[in-house]
Parts: structure tokens; C-alpha cells; sequence
């Protein structure tokens, strides 16, 4: 039986250079993303987005993406193109 590691299992387990070593084929990344948008938001907000990316082990950055896409797929239909089909 597996579990999901916590982040500080996982920087305690990768501090081991024998964990540091390849497994399996190589995993292509997602193309560049596109130039920088600047966003404002109030601090009480931008605290919030802190806390939950956070609390989802991801950047901001990374959070505010998901968020988007979240929101596109929920009002405009849109579908991410590496997501896949119905």
C-alpha cells in the first residue's frame, strides 16, 4: 500500500542522492507558456490565493492558472487543450 508523501517526507526522501536517479521514460512538458500577465489584487485577496496555493502544495503562479481554466471550462465551455476528451 502506498500513501502520499507530505512535502517534508518528500525533501527528506529526495535528500538522498539514491533517490535523486531517473525512473522510467522521460516526461515531455507542456509547450512554453506565453509572456507574463500582470494582475493587481487587494492584499486581503492575494493573502487568500497565498493561503490556498499553499494549502494545494502549488506556486501562485500555478493556482491562479488552474483557477482560469477552471473558470473558462465552467462558463465558456472551454476545454484546456492538454486535457482529455469527453
Amino acid at each position: 500500500m502506498t500513501h502520499t508523501m507530505t512535502p517534508e517526507e518528500e525533501h527528506e526522501f529526495y535528500a538522498d542522492p539514491a533517490n535523486q536517479v531517473p525512473v522510467g521514460p522521460a516526461v515531455r512538458r507542456r509547450p512554453r507558456l506565453s509572456a507574463p500577465v500582470p494582475v493587481r489584487f487587494s492584499d486581503e485577496l492575494l493573502a487568500k490565493v497565498r493561503e490556498q496555493a499553499e494549502a494545494d502544495d502549488r506556486s501562485v503562479s500555478s493556482w491562479i492558472r488552474r483557477a482560469v481554466e477552471h473558470e473558462l471550462e465552467r462558463n465558456a465551455g472551454w476545454q484546456h487543450p492538454g486535457a482529455p476528451k469527453p
